[in-house]
């Protein structure tokens, strides 16, 4: 988008492709760790994609089911990796995909917030900094103490997203998860990142199917058809272009 200084760039995608090999079944699957020869379907998920991201900015990641929006998301986290071309990622990526992966069922919520942070790379006492904010956010009350297998889905999703977002992320990606809770819980969570943009000049990218979620919390809009972006550019003009195509 126009004239970007490199040293702006957080996020980079040179040429990416990425195929996946699908198999007839988890047999087949494992078979082919060991021969060549098991039959396999090729998928094209993301065809020759380019595209960057500058610090701060907020980009709406728009397509039907199997565009290849996720797969490009996972990507940027480093859950899947490209068969060809390049990824340059700079910054702490905190990922708001699956809000309840990386918790050990046994542990309790408090112990969890310390296993979560250590796994994106903090220190104990910067975990410690942010503890009680991360408890206050995700509204568990005493259930804090309590090992997370006793948690509803709903408790577990909050938790999640209070770690994500308070994290102190440079990079937040956002898929579907902002549907976590009540309404107001809801609205919270929106206000939250809403105040990263604003304040702390985080850069989201966020991949969702409501149009009006994509324009609160973005300028710029990739609309993403069949693995290729057709479109990059104003939010307004992916918004109706989304529309109008799908």
């Amino acid at each position: 988008m126009g004239n970007t200084d490199n040293n702006d760039i957080v996020i980079e995608f040179n040429d990416v492709v990425k195929r996946y090999k699908l198999y007839k079944n988890d047999k087949q699957r494992f078979l082919a760790v060991f021969s060549k020869k098991v039959p396999y379907k090729k998928k094209l998920a993301v065809n020759h994609v380019t595209f960057s991201v500058r610090r701060g900015e907020a980009v709406a990641i728009l397509g039907r089911n199997g565009a290849g929006k996720s797969t490009i998301l996972k990507m940027i986290t480093g859950v899947a990796f490209p068969t060809s071309g390049e990824i340059n990622v700079k910054g702490r990526v905190s990922a708001l995909l699956e809000l309840t992966s990386g918790f050990d069922p046994e542990l309790t919520g408090r112990e969890n917030i310390y296993l979560k942070g250590q796994l994106i790379g903090l220190k104990n006492d910067e975990i410690e900094a942010i503890e009680q904010e991360i408890i206050d956010f995700a509204e568990v009350d005493e259930y804090i103490d309590q090992p997370v297998r006793t948690y509803s889905s709903g408790m577990k999703a909050r938790l999640g997203f209070a770690v994500n977002v308070n994290i102190r992320p440079e990079i937040l990606i956002v898929d579907e998860a902002l549907s976590v809770g009540d309404r107001q819980f809801r609205e919270k969570c929106h206000e939250k990142i809403n105040g990263l943009i604003e304040r702390d000049n985080v850069t989201l990218l966020f991949v969702t199917h409501s149009v009006g979620t994509a324009r609160q919390f973005c300028n710029r809009g990739i609309v993403v058809k069949k693995g290729k972006i057709i479109y990059d550019g104003g939010i307004d003009e992916a918004v109706q272009l989304y529309q109008e195509k799908y």
